[in-house]
């Protein structure tokens, strides 16, 4: 490949119909989602990417039956304390204020070097495009604007990956993703295998990438 993204989002989804497809609890398939996290984050550490951002749950998916919500956050705290024990830049990135955010998670929402540092890691837990952009919505444009988002400390996004099937952003960072190029994979995210990310960067560099120049 000729280029790679610098900044890698992925939407992890198919959890819930993962468990189903294997008879088990739906909250159950957001423990099977914390290996191929793992496994991601060290090929794309091998392959230099330096940012990488995971959805964990949004601020609209504490509606969903309690016992999953319990499972999703234990997940995201579980996939945190992972991370913090790589070299990594961690950032936890949500509604902190929310009784859903994980206080377990509270350490990591300014962006904390971990080991020998290195690639920026985010993860949105909790999070919200609405709450992300509230404190900007009186200003009109420019860098003012960029500066007061609460994600402002992650950088635009090149390349969205989803898994599941789906079609839709789901309020994934909508000012990073502006120009995102969005590649789908149909296979559940707890069926992760590296080639389908390596499908992913094969595709992306064969895209005309010209940021609306």
């Amino acid at each position: 490949m000729n280029r790679l993204p610098s900044h890698i989002g992925v939407i992890p989804d198919g959890n819930r119909r993962w468990a189903m497809d294997h008879h088990l609890p739906k909250q159950d398939g957001y423990q099977a989602g914390i290996r191929p996290s793992l496994e991601l984050f060290k090929i794309c550490q091998v392959l230099g990417i330096k940012e990488l951002t995971f959805y964990g749950f949004t601020e609209d998916n504490i509606n969903r039956p309690e016992e999953q919500i319990k499972a999703f956050r234990q997940g995201c705290v579980d996939l945190a304390q992972i991370f913090s024990e790589e070299d990594a830049e961690l950032l936890v990135m949500g509604n902190s204020a929310s009784l859903y955010f994980p206080r377990e998670l509270l350490p990591y929402t300014k962006r904390t070097i971990i080991g020998n540092g290195g690639m920026r890691v985010n993860l949105l837990v909790n999070y919200g495009w609405l709450w992300d952009l509230s404190k900007a919505m009186n200003v009109s444009e420019g860098s003012d604007f960029l500066e007061l988002i609460h994600s402002s400390d992650i950088s635009r996004v090149d390349l969205i990956i989803r898994w599941g099937g789906r079609k839709r952003l789901s309020g994934f960072l909508p000012v990073q993703s502006v120009y995102s190029d969005f590649y789908i994979i149909d296979a559940y995210w707890p069926d992760f295998k590296p080639e389908h990310f390596y499908k992913a960067l094969e595709w992306y560099d064969g895209q005309n990438i010209t940021l609306g120049r």
